[in-house]
Formats: C-alpha cells, structure tokens, sequence
C-alpha cells in the first residue's frame, strides 16, 4: 500500500482541527446562551453605545441571555406597527408614561410585580396603577431620568432681568421626529413655575383646558422671551436642539447638558429664578425619563427587569434607584443632580408633561409650538385645536398618573 505523502497528512489534520474547532463553537454556543429577549428604545449614538457596554454586555455576561436590541428615534411609530402586527418587543422603552397608560389600559403591558423592590424609588416613578378591570400594578421601571427646569449660563449669574428678551436665549426647535419638544419644555416649566404644581398636574391630566387664562398666560409669556413672530424665532425653527449656544447666551435645557457647560465653565440656576411672574408656589423641578415596560413576560425578559432595578447594575445617568451609589460617586453638580430627582432633596418634581399626555396629544402640542413660534397671533386657534384634540383622545374611564411628587 502506497502511503499517504507528508502534505497530505497535513492537509488532513488541519481539516480534523477545524472541523473539531467548528463542531465545539457550536457547541458551546448552543451550551452557553440559554435564550434571548428584544429589546426596542430609542438610543443612538454614542448614548447607544455606552448603554451596550455598561448594561446589556455585563447583563449577556452574567445570565447568558442574548439581548436583541432596535434603536429608533420614531420610537412610538415603530412600537405601534409591531403591535399591530402581533409582534411587539419583549421589553420596551419609552419617555415617559403617557404612551405606557394607554398600552397598559388595552391590556398590551404585564405587570411587573414582584421583579423589583417598589420601596426604592419615589412614587412617580413606578406607580401602582388600576386600570379598568384589573387590581393595581406597577407596569414601569425607570431606567434613566433627567432633571430640567434648569438654565444653564456661563459668567454672570442671571436674574428675571438680565434674562429678558430673545437676545439673550438660545434656542433650537429640530430633533427629527419628535421637533418641537424643547418649545413644550419651555411652556410646561413657565406653567409650573407661575402657577404651581396643582394646576400644572391638572392640566397634564386633562383637567384643566388648553384655553384656561394660566395656560394661556405661560405660552404668551414664552412667546416673549423666545421673540415668536421674530427672525431669531425663525432661526430656531431649524437650529438643532443640543446646538452650542454662542458667548453669554441663556439656555433652558434639562441634565443632559450638563458636560457641555461644565466644560465651558458654566453653571445652572432653577427656572424660577429667571422666569417673569413666578407665583408663591414656584421652584418644583420638572422632570424626565425613559422608562422600562413588559409586553412579553418570558423568562428571559423578566430576567432584563430585575437586572434593570438591580441597585448594583450601572444604568445611564441618572438612576431614580434610592439604593443605587449616587451617580456612581462622581461629585459635584452629577450628585446633586442626582438627589434631587431621587427626592433627596425634599423639593416637588412634576413629570414633563406632554410625556403624560396621550400620544396624539403631545404630538399635536410639539407641532403646535413650531407653529406659535412663526405665527403667535395663532394663539387662541391653537388653544382651542389642542382642547378640541384633547377631548376627542381622553379615555374618560382611564387612570390618573400621579404627576407630581414630593415637596
């Protein structure tokens, strides 16, 4: 018998080794992940990013479950077409609980009951709920929160007067889909700020109409300051909202922006320190947050909401966990960012309210302020649209959110 030259057996032994190689990957591929869970929010970006490597690959790591992750900045869109094809995420997250309310009303959202420790975070942020034919549950956990009713600037601190006029704002409206939300930042915050938090819950939640003289007031109020009718107005209506803001100018934006002025050198003072005509009751916080919900209740992903509430796990900043480290121990402004929205503080904290309203509502209000901004004599037909939008989209029958807390 002829034996096989010195080549060929070498071929031969390198073909075993990668087979044998192939055979045991698959192997312990198929031994090491025990399942998987998709996940649907709406970062990108470096926020992306840093989700990915400080959450989702320690959460792969330790529990072998493969997170599917889809970033969309068409968030609610997206969401609403997955359900009404049958196929919705297993975990989703949301700004804020106005969406949620009305999937968790519709039967879409399982409790969360007893995957996290309710104790540990204040009462706006994971609320027990009743919604019509159902005991009270909690259907949300924060993943992330923000504080605004903030105004940042660098040099000298600024007062109601020096605040004054357009020329002293920067302002910027675009961010894709969702335009038009830093303009309902701003008439929320005036509202709460003239007003209190009593009337600012009650118009969150449909109680009080769009046309009542304090709604009113606050938009006419922000019309002034942000110059509506005016070119700088114009200017803002496609001036991206984390633009840098030229020397000496004034920024009403929320925590996000806090590396970009400290870096500048800069500083924030509350809302209401600026703001004209702040009532007896001023100085509540409005705040923000990008909150989990279950509309797959698998293993897995109920593995993802204890992980998500586990003081230890190092969420996006900043966490509303009262037993998580404060902010990761990074001092200084992050600290105590992050005790005011986790209560430590004492102050009232009020949701951002278009993320309380329905969906169709808020979206009417981001729409509604690109168009006040060119055109404030609008105003009145505006008012009138939104209360003529807002009765037509209420559920009379649904659940109250508890929109502010604290104080």
């Amino acid at each position: 018998m002829r034996r096989p030259r010195p080549r060929t057996l070498l071929v031969l032994a390198v073909c075993l080794a990668l087979l044998g190689t192939t055979v045991y990957a698959g192997v312990r591929w198929a031994q090491a992940w025990k399942g998987s869970v998709t996940l649907l929010a709406n970062w990108s970006g470096t926020e992306r990013e840093q989700f990915e490597e400080n959450v989702i690959r320690p959460f792969e790591d330790e529990y072998r479950i493969d997170v599917v992750y889809q970033g969309s900045s068409a968030l609610s869109q997206v969401l609403a077409a997955d359900i009404a094809a049958g196929n919705p995420p297993d975990v989703a997250v949301l700004p804020g609980p106005g969406e949620l309310l009305s999937y968790a009303v519709d039967g879409r959202l399982h409790p969360l009951d007893g995957l996290f420790d309710r104790r540990h975070y204040d009462g706006i942020w994971a609320p027990e709920v009743t919604v019509p034919g159902s005991g009270g549950h909690t259907y949300w956990l924060p993943v992330k929160t923000g504080l605004k009713s903030m105004v940042w600037y660098a040099g000298d601190r600024p007062t109601a007067r020096s605040a004054a006029g357009p020329e002293r704002w920067c302002l910027g409206m675009e961010s894709g889909a969702t335009s038009g939300w830093p303009g309902t930042d701003w008439v929320e915050d005036i509202l709460l700020q003239q007003a209190g938090p009593r009337v600012y819950a009650d118009w969150a939640n449909g109680r009080l109409p769009w046309t009542d003289p304090a709604v009113r007031k606050a938009w006419a109020t922000w019309g002034e300051m942000a110059g509506a009718g005016g070119s700088r107005a114009e200017e803002a209506l496609t001036a991206g909202f984390g633009a840098d803001c030229a020397p000496g100018r004034l920024e009403h934006q929320g925590s996000f922006r806090a590396g970009h002025w400290q870096r500048a050198g800069g500083d924030y003072v509350h809302f209401a320190d600026v703001v004209p005509d702040a009532g007896p009751r001023a100085g509540a916080w409005e705040v923000s947050g990008d909150l989990a919900a279950l509309l797959n209740p698998t293993p897995e992903a109920e593995q993802l909401i204890r992980y998500l509430a586990d003081p230890g796990t190092a969420l996006p900043q900043h966490t509303a966990n009262k037993a998580a480290a404060p902010d990761g121990g990074r001092g200084g402004t992050a600290d105590e960012i992050g005790r005011i929205l986790r209560g430590g503080t004492g102050g009232t904290r009020c949701w951002d309210a278009s993320d309380v309203m329905p969906r169709a509502t808020r979206d009417a209000f981001h729409q509604a302020v690109l168009r006040y901004l060119v055109e404030p004599e609008s105003l009145d037909e505006l008012l009138t649209e939104l209360d003529d939008l807002e009765d037509a989209d209420s559920v009379s029958t649904g659940p109250e959110l508890p929109v502010c807390g604290g104080g």
